[in-house]
């Protein structure tokens, strides 16, 4: 529903709150004219934009994680959820002082953004207009194109079509024409690996010893990101598994290689989003701020302090390191996007069609309107 449907449904209590946020001069006692007034308030054009300025950093990861939520209607539970992904650490230097999740959800419903209504099991369900969604979405995207730094197209860049797929196949490949024994930790050895980057047509530098890595995938630990990737993908699909000591290709992997099957890239970047979500909760939304802000060839360093406050640090991996290296180099390794270099402005990125389409289809899927009206 849209926000004058929720007004209409709401209590006087309810109105009378929100017409004391926005300090509205009428009659408390009339219905219809708090509903004329509050509409009066929020529906001018320039509500977004005076309110965005207002928010404080919080807030702006709140209602970010409530506009990419697949969801329409969330409980008090998931709401607090929500709203505890926004408090990222107590030295966080943006907020001076620390707010409790439902203090965020309280306000929010002062400001008419959130209304209560009831499900069929009689639990009480919270929503967010979705007129209101539309207009923080296009709000939310006029701040952050403002500072990005557009630049010329590059003599070169780099892209990686259908590489994914094709390595995809090419490692299943040589998973059944050699038998593998696995480590103590059930880890390829790193003769294997070797070789199999010998054979891909992306490579990458074998792991160090030291040095942390967890929470990207099961074989994030053990192998390069993009190998792990893969791996993790097969073994999704159950096209390879691990018996015994040795890593084996299953019968349906035998007839994705009898059949010389590709798989489709959009269902590698389905797995991503899933696969990445636990460190990165809101990677959807800034894949699709990425998608906005690069339709042109644009410096990834102006992108990254435009989204910087949406990126939550996990564990030793800094805002920067998530945005270079989870997010950035896997959208190029998916075909998302291609990367380039300037002289002035150092890497440069743009999605490419494939990519815009995908995030598309993504965000549709999750029975979100159409991003892109």
């Amino acid at each position: 529903m849209n926000l004058a449907e929720m007004l209409t449904f709401a209590d006087i209590e309810v109105l009378t709150k929100i017409a004391d946020h926005y300090k509205c001069v009428c009659n408390t006692n009339s219905k219809h004219e708090l509903i004329q007034t509050i509409l009066g308030k929020m529906g001018r054009r320039e509500y977004f934009e005076e309110l965005l300025d207002e928010l404080g950093t919080e807030d702006l990861r709140f209602l970010n994680t409530l506009l990419f939520d697949g969801r329409k209607q969330f409980s008090l539970e998931e709401l607090l959820a929500c709203a505890s992904q926004a408090k990222w650490s107590a030295d966080d230097q943006d907020v001076k002082t620390q707010i409790r999740p439902r203090d965020l959800v309280t306000r929010f419903r002062q400001k008419g953004w959130l209304f209560t209504g009831r499900s069929t099991n009689e639990r009480f369900l919270f929503e967010l207009p979705e007129d209101l969604k539309m207009g923080f979405r296009t709000g939310l995207e006029q701040r952050m194109l403002m500072d990005l730094k557009r630049v010329q197209a590059p003599a070169a860049y780099r892209e990686e079509p259908i590489q994914a797929s094709e390595d995809l196949f090419l490692l299943i490949d040589y998973i059944h024409r050699h038998e593998i024994v696995l480590n103590a930790e059930g880890a390829m050895y790193r003769r294997y690996q070797t070789q199999i980057m010998d054979k891909l047509h992306v490579s990458e530098p074998l792991l160090g010893r030291s040095g942390w890595r967890f929470g990207y995938g099961r074989k994030f630990k053990d192998y390069p990101s993009r190998l792990a990737f893969l791996y993790d993908y097969a073994t999704y699909r159950r096209w390879i598994e691990e018996r015994g000591g040795i890593l084996a290709v299953t019968s349906a992997g035998q007839t994705v290689l009898a059949e010389e099957r590709r798989e489709p890239l959009i269902q590698l970047i389905r797995f991503w989003l899933r696969l990445y979500k636990g460190p990165i909760p809101n990677l959807l939304s800034l894949v699709y701020w990425i998608d906005r802000g690069s339709k042109g060839w644009v410096s990834a360093n102006s992108l990254f302090v435009a989204m910087e406050r949406f990126i939550n640090p996990y564990y030793y991996d800094t805002p920067e390191s998530i945005f270079q290296e989870r997010i950035l180099k896997m959208m190029l390794h998916l075909g998302m996007i291609r990367i380039g270099e300037d002289e002035q402005e150092g890497m440069i990125v743009r999605m490419t069609a494939a990519g815009r389409a995908a995030v598309e289809v993504i965000c549709q899927a999750r029975q979100e309107p159409d991003f892109r009206k």
